[in-house]
């Protein structure tokens, strides 16, 4: 296990469904907003550090993400691109947005002038290879486009990019062998066995090139085709097999390459637009014909920009510093890097089960979902302002759950399950869009897969949960945060099971999901690993990772970090401890406890605050469990200070992997002052927000305004909330209660309220109290 159309029809409506007509053609206005927002984008957050993202052209949840790729092996390089890099490979068309793995850099094309080189070269010796270096002061990023000056043959290359085609315009010097070399070889490199199962490409006339691959990485049986075509006829196309030059204009291999010839004159401009599918190349070109008949880049340019503006214009904030609205509008725009298209515009997808479905009108199939990162705070984001989309990526889900031998998905790429993380997350985005009552959605359908795993599967130690209450250290790795997930996992089937009249399940799974008391140790204070006998493991050390060189009990993270890993019975698990104080006490050590691990190193533990690790998702509910302690102003404290020092506007701005939008969700949520630690529940924690103003688009139109008054930018503590006008004397939230619109106004002072919310009566909701 590793540890790390447009729409082409309206939503599919429930009877009774709240998702009318005119909200699925308000999802696809081309009215420009008021703003161009897309100028604090700042595509660069993220490109150095941990951050793993990439700089490149895409649209809002577009299939293709065209970028530069720097190098193609190496965890920072796990999106083809870093910083700290001086020399660009070429562009290819497919890139993943700050994970910890991997994969994808699909169809990459180099233009070059001169000597025909079919290798990259180094990144100490570019020039050996077709390779270009390049400096980043010629770099150009906003949203929907990248360019980029190549020093070594001067050309300049534009990027742009509609949902399922990327478009480039390269300008060339005058040249009488200017070319391009088309790898199919190039991917994301692993060590271990070859990459590329096998190819194939073909020329179709004087300026098509079609082709696809199946590919052996993250994502083990991936298949990804494309359609290509230049703007002009090339004097002559080279294929080439293993770099031997093939007579043939059709080829299959495992390491093929083509390389289309032209001569050019100073200030020429070459375009090349690239379709992709899944499914097949001829799908490719479909899309290509369909989503870019033509060839006006500028054009592609400014629409791409005017989906991004039209997707951020539902969030509007007023006040903070340019650097604060800058991180704001770039953290929903890698909100937006994913989940990703996966379907073609004449319906077809490839499934889980490696076969061609057809969908329904109106419904999309998509990949790249990081769920158990993004349970947390992405998609509960997305059932504010992306309301349109729920049902959507809710119903992709569901089917991939049913094609997947696998079952249900864990973190789905392109067709296919890596089995990422621990935990099995659809299930919890899947019972939030139950408990907020999303329309469109089959729930017995639902829970048919959501039961299969939860009461019948053999999976990484489900079995030992089932029968006893936890999962022996001594037969599964990372035992105590399995036992954890799957706590939040029945939590979420028993959402589901009720809504479908199964109160038996529902029953059983609510019980269930109390296990974590079995490895609650008392002495401690702390969640440990049992061996089958029922004895803790020996050697316990809170700052490791675990008991021994073999097994890992915790997932990412150490004891410190996973004892509040409750997150949907947090009162039940203050009672063990004694009550508020002792728990809260807890909390307080954890901030003052020397950061790292004690027995490795792990890549992911990262923005530290003493053993507070921002970088990494176990942590990222933690501080607002102070609110369910009766000590929200702890909550308002720390969520300042993780805001101001967790995140910058710059390449290095983040303290971690994005994570598909996590890492982002979590700082866009905070800084609007909404927060769900149990997003299953259907309810926010209230914070100060960062804003003195936020507007956020939410159902048929409607706008939920958040306002923060305050004296002074440093003034952090809630004195004061009120909801459409009457004064709230708790500091948590429905789902329902805001997700129609409304007003929350905050009053911040510069000292705590210690009155506010502090009683055990305002806590926020619990499985037990």
């Amino acid at each position: 296990m590793l540890n790390r159309r447009t729409f082409l029809g309206l939503l599919s409506l429930s009877a009774g469904g709240r998702l009318a007509a005119k909200n699925a053609k308000r999802l696809f206005s081309v009215k420009p907003p008021q703003q161009d927002l897309a100028t604090w984008v700042n595509p660069a957050i993220g490109t150095g550090g941990h951050g793993h993202t990439f700089p490149g052209a895409t649209v809002p949840f577009g299939a293709v993400q065209l970028s530069p790729d720097t190098y193609n092996q190496g965890w920072d390089w796990s999106s083809g691109y870093y910083l700290t890099d001086t020399s660009i490979m070429g562009f290819s068309h497919a890139h993943l947005s700050g994970t910890g793995a991997g994969d994808l850099l699909d169809f990459l094309i180099a233009p070059r002038v001169g000597e025909l080189k079919l290798q990259p070269g180094t990144r100490e010796q570019p020039e050996e290879g077709y390779r270009s270096r390049f400096s980043h002061s010629t770099e150009k990023m906003e949203p929907g486009y990248y360019s980029v000056m190549l020093d070594t043959p001067g050309i300049l290359a534009e990027l742009t990019a509609t949902e399922r085609t990327g478009i480039h315009r390269y300008t060339f010097p005058q040249s009488d062998s200017a070319h391009f070399v088309v790898d199919l070889h190039h991917a994301m490199l692993t060590p271990v066995k070859k990459t590329i199962i096998d190819a194939d490409i073909k020329l179709v006339g004087s300026d098509t090139i079609l082709g696809g691959r199946r590919v052996r990485k993250w994502a083990p049986h991936r298949q990804i085709y494309f359609a290509m075509q230049f703007s002009r006829p090339w004097f002559t196309c080279d294929l080439y097999s293993g770099d031997a030059k093939q007579t043939a204009t059709e080829l299959q291999g495992e390491n093929l390459k083509a390389v289309p010839h032209f001569r050019t004159i100073a200030g020429e401009k070459l375009l090349v637009k690239v379709g992709i599918s899944m499914v097949s190349s001829a799908n490719a070109l479909l899309n290509l014909q369909h989503e870019h008949p033509g060839w006006d880049f500028d054009n592609t340019r400014r629409n791409a920009k005017q989906a991004w503006n039209n997707e951020l214009a539902r969030l509007q904030i007023t006040g903070g510093s340019e650097n604060d609205r800058k991180i704001f509008y770039t953290s929903a725009y890698h909100m937006m890097c994913a989940p990703t298209l996966a379907d073609d515009v004449n319906g077809q997808y490839r499934g889980m089960d490696q076969e061609v479905h057809v969908l329904k009108p109106g419904q999309h199939n998509y990949s790249t979902y990081s769920l158990w990162d993004t349970y947390r705070a992405l998609h509960p984001s997305f059932t504010l302002w992306q309301q349109e989309r729920v049902p959507q990526f809710v119903n992709c889900l569901i089917a991939m759950a049913e094609e997947s031998p696998g079952g249900m998905p864990i973190w789905p790429l392109q067709g296919n399950e890596t089995f990422t993380m621990t935990g099995y997350h659809s299930a919890t985005v899947i019972a939030e869009a139950c408990v907020k009552k999303f329309p469109g959605i089959d729930w017995q359908r639902a829970y048919k897969s959501m039961r299969k795993r939860n009461m019948d599967d053999d999976y990484r130690g489900l079995v030992s949960y089932r029968q006893l209450g936890y999962i022996p250290a001594d037969e599964e790795k990372e035992s105590v945060s399995k036992v954890l997930e799957y706590n939040y996992n029945d939590w979420a089937c028993s959402k589901v099971a009720e809504a479908v009249g199964r109160h038996d399940d529902a029953k059983l799974q609510r019980e269930r999901s109390l296990n974590y008391r079995h490895l609650f140790d008392p002495d401690s204070q702390f969640l440990r690993a049992r061996l089958r006998t029922g004895t803790w493991t020996p050697n316990f050390d809170p700052r490791s990772s675990g008991h021994g060189a073999i097994y890992r009990d915790y997932t990412e993270s150490n004891a410190w970090q996973t004892a509040f890993g409750v997150q949907h019975d947090v009162l039940g698990h203050i009672k063990l401890f004694g009550g508020p104080e002792p728990y809260v006490l807890k909390i307080d050590a954890l901030y003052n406890t020397q950061p790292g691990m004690s027995n490795e190193t792990l890549q992911d533990v990262t923005g530290s605050i003493g053993q507070y690790v921002h970088g990494n998702e176990p942590s990222h509910h933690i501080l607002f469990l102070y609110t369910y302690a009766g000590q929200p102003w702890k909550t308002q404290k720390w969520v300042r200070e993780v805001v101001e020092t967790q995140y910058r506007n710059d390449p290095d701005g983040l303290c971690g992997n994005e994570d598909c939008g996590q890492m982002s969700a979590w700082y866009l949520m905070a800084a609007l002052g909404l927060y769900a630690v149990d997003p299953i529940s259907g309810t926010y924690i209230l914070t100060a927000p960062h804003f003195e103003k936020a507007s956020v688009q939410v159902a048929d139109g409607q706008r939920l305004v958040i306002e923060a008054h305050r004296k002074s930018p440093s003034d952090r503590y809630i004195q004061s909330v009120a909801l459409n006008g009457a004064a709230l004397d708790k500091l948590w939230i429905k789902h329902e209660d805001i997700a129609n619109g409304g007003t929350l106004r905050f009053e911040i002072g510069p000292e705590p309220n210690f009155h506010l919310a502090s009683s055990p009566a305002s806590a926020p909701p619990s499985l037990t109290s």
